[in-house]
């Protein structure tokens, strides 16, 4: 449990670290989409590439480890191209 704790703050230090770079980038203008759905998209689609990997493709296995139900992921899989 502690390894997750760990990773989890390494993931959130990247997050925070790629945000605080896109807002220097912008200068002060206003972002152009909507934050929320911009960041859970492209932390989205790399989680299920590896989660889904790691699971061998199987897809009831990835969705037990990710806490969600296969048809959900399933759902999110098409929303992002994954076969």
């Amino acid at each position: 449990m502690n390894d997750c704790v760990v990773n989890e703050n390494e993931i959130a230090r990247y997050v925070s670290k790629a945000l605080k770079e896109y807002f220097r980038d912008l200068d002060g203008e206003e972002p152009c989409c909507e934050m929320y759905d911009m960041v859970m998209n492209c932390v989205e689609k790399p989680l299920l590439e590896i989660v889904l990997e790691h699971a061998g493709a199987n897809q009831t296995r990835a969705a037990e480890m990710l806490g969600i139900n296969r048809n959900t992921l399933r759902k999110k899989m098409l929303q992002h191209g994954i076969e």
